[in-house]
C-alpha cells in the first residue's frame, strides 16, 4: 500500500512508527508525509497554485532532507491512499475549512484519479494547554465536539474513503494516562502517544489487529505496559 500524508506536524506524529509496525507484522507500506510546521487548509491550497517547493518529504517516517512541491509529491508515485487534515488550532472552526478543502480534494483526484481520499481527525490538547488560546475554544469540553462536527462536514465534503479516528484514540489515551499522552500539551508524546497512532493506521487501513506486532524500534524508551495500552486503545478504537 502506498500512502501519502498531506499534512503537518500531527501527520508526522501519526506516521513515525507506521512503516516500522507495517514491516513487524508483514506488510508492505510506502508512507510519504508532506510535512510543514502548523499548515492549515488554506496554506495547503496557496501552495498548489503556487506549486513552491514548501514540504519537508518524510518518507517511511524519516525526515529525507528533501524539498518538493505538493504537485512534485502527488505525481511521485500511484498513490493507493491521500490523507489530510486541517491545522489543530483551526480544526473546530469550519470557515477555516472552505473554499479550500473542496478545491484540494479536486486536486487530488485529477492528479492522482485511483487514489481514495482519507481523512485525519487531529485531537485536541491537554486541559490547561496555553494552545487553547489560538483555537477560540476555552478547553476540551469546548473544543472536541466542534472538532467532530467540522470533521463530518470535511468527509462529507470530499467524499472520504473513511476517516482515521485520532480524535478518538488520543481522548482515550488522555483518559488512561493524562499528559503523557502529550509531549508539549499538544503534539503526540515520543513514545505511547506517537506509537498509538501509528497502530490506529495500521488497524484502519489494514484491519488487522495491532496486538503483538512486535516493533520495539521507538524513539524513546517504552515500557511493555505502555506498548500494550497503545495496541489496545488503537483497536478498539478502530472496532477491529
Amino acid at each position: 500500500m502506498k500512502i501519502l500524508s498531506v499534512s503537518n506536524s500531527f501527520g508526522v506524529d501519526a506516521t513515525r512508527y507506521l512503516h516500522g509496525i507495517c514491516r513487524a507484522a508483514g506488510e508492505r507500506v510506502k508512507i510519504v508525509t508532506l510535512y510543514i510546521g502548523g499548515c492549515s487548509l488554506a496554506r495547503h491550497y496557496r501552495n498548489m497554485l503556487s506549486e513552491e517547493k514548501a514540504y519537508d518529504y518524510y518518507i517511511n517516517g524519516m525526515d529525507s532532507g528533501l524539498k518538493v512541491s505538493l504537485k512534485e509529491a502527488i505525481l511521485s508515485d500511484e498513490w493507493d491512499v491521500i490523507v489530510t487534515q486541517q491545522c489543530s488550532p483551526r480544526s473546530g472552526k469550519w470557515d477555516s475549512y472552505e473554499p479550500y478543502l473542496a478545491e484540494l480534494a479536486a486536486y487530488f483526484r485529477r492528479c492522482c484519479p485511483k487514489a481514495a481520499l482519507w481523512w485525519q481527525d487531529t485531537w485536541s490538547f491537554e486541559e490547561g494547554c496555553p494552545r487553547f488560546g489560538l483555537t477560540g475554544f476555552a478547553n476540551r469540553a469546548e473544543m472536541i465536539p466542534a472538532l467532530r462536527v467540522c470533521y463530518e462536514k470535511a468527509a462529507e465534503t470530499v467524499g472520504a474513503a473513511g476517516r482515521i479516528p485520532a480524535l478518538e484514540a488520543m481522548n482515550r489515551l488522555y483518559g488512561a494516562v493524562g499528559a503523557e499522552t502529550y509531549r508539549d500539551g499538544f503534539h503526540a508524546s515520543l513514545g505511547i502517544g506517537r506509537y498509538t497512532l501509528a497502530c490506529l493506521w495500521f488497524a484502519t487501513f489494514f484491519g488487522k489487529d495491532p496486538t503483538g506486532n512486535g516493533f520495539r524500534d521507538f524513539d524513546v524508551e517504552m515500557t511493555e505496559e505502555a506498548i500494550a495500552l497503545g495496541e489496545k486503545i488503537a483497536k478498539e478504537t478502530a472496532g477491529i
